[in-house]
């Protein structure tokens, strides 16, 4: 038995006080863990959970229902029985930072922290293309309609299942601001100036900031990709369009 398999079998005999105190540590959240890491860790430690979380959902051939067997480095399983490979294949995301100019529109969802606010995102259908992904999504969810779209990264992203966040910008028509907000998508949609969102982006304790002197306002994590987005935002007003 090699000593890798011997710990595997080691940590699972053991409980979770137990195995605290045998490698002096503790157990957080793994949503939480990944804020607290530096990028390169953060990176690891979310390929390791999603290659982890396929092997997990993978273990039988969708054709022939034989289990699959995975190769040595893990970067696929096959069916013994008719030689079909698996990949790990991750979904599409389009997380995109509407503006109307001077402003940037942030969103919540009942499943953010407490005042927390982000940027719209949103699942790629089939067939669609990622312009027309953005477009849709903030049809359906605020009701605007996208004059301009300016890429600006990706992200992967493990939760709730491994994700490809595609991070865009997306600037309204001229005189279309007037929010539709979707409720059964969204809980809360606002537009924000750019000293308020700079104010924020400043803030040791975002959560103490007010909007409005009613619900708190806070960003999302800085290793998130939406907080790279709206510090882009207000840092570099103008990016250069994707083809429309």
């Amino acid at each position: 038995m090699s000593i890798r398999h011997e710990l595997e079998r080691l940590l699972a005999s053991l409980q979770k006080a137990e195995v605290e105190t045998a490698l002096q540590g503790s157990f957080i959240k793994l949503t939480k863990a990944l804020f607290e890491l530096n990028v390169k860790d953060a990176s690891l430690l979310s390929t390791a959970q999603a290659l982890l979380r396929w092997h997990d959902a993978h273990q039988f051939c969708s054709r022939s229902g034989q289990p699959t067997k995975k190769n040595v480095s893990g970067s696929k399983r096959v069916c013994p029985s008719n030689n079909i490979i698996y990949y790990p294949q991750v979904a599409p995301v389009v997380i995109t930072l509407v503006s109307d100019g001077t402003r940037c529109l942030l969103v919540r969802q009942s499943s953010f922290p407490k005042g927390m606010y982000s940027a719209l995102a949103g699942f790629c259908d089939i067939g669609e293309s990622l312009e027309e992904t953005v477009r849709r999504e903030i049809a359906e969810e605020v009701g605007l309609e996208v004059d301009r779209l300016h890429y600006s990264a990706s992200q992967h992203w493990p939760f709730p299942h491994s994700t490809l966040m595609i991070a865009c910008h997306a600037t309204v028509k001229p005189g279309q601001t007037e929010l539709q907000v979707n409720l059964r998508e969204l809980e809360a949609a606002a537009w924000f100036s750019r000293d308020e969102v700079a104010t924020v982006l400043r803030r040791n304790h975002p959560s103490n900031q007010q909007q409005s002197g009613a619900v708190p306002f806070r960003l999302p994590p800085k290793l998130a990709i939406a907080h790279q987005l709206i510090k882009e935002w207000v840092e570099k007003p103008t990016c250069s369009p994707l083809p429309a």
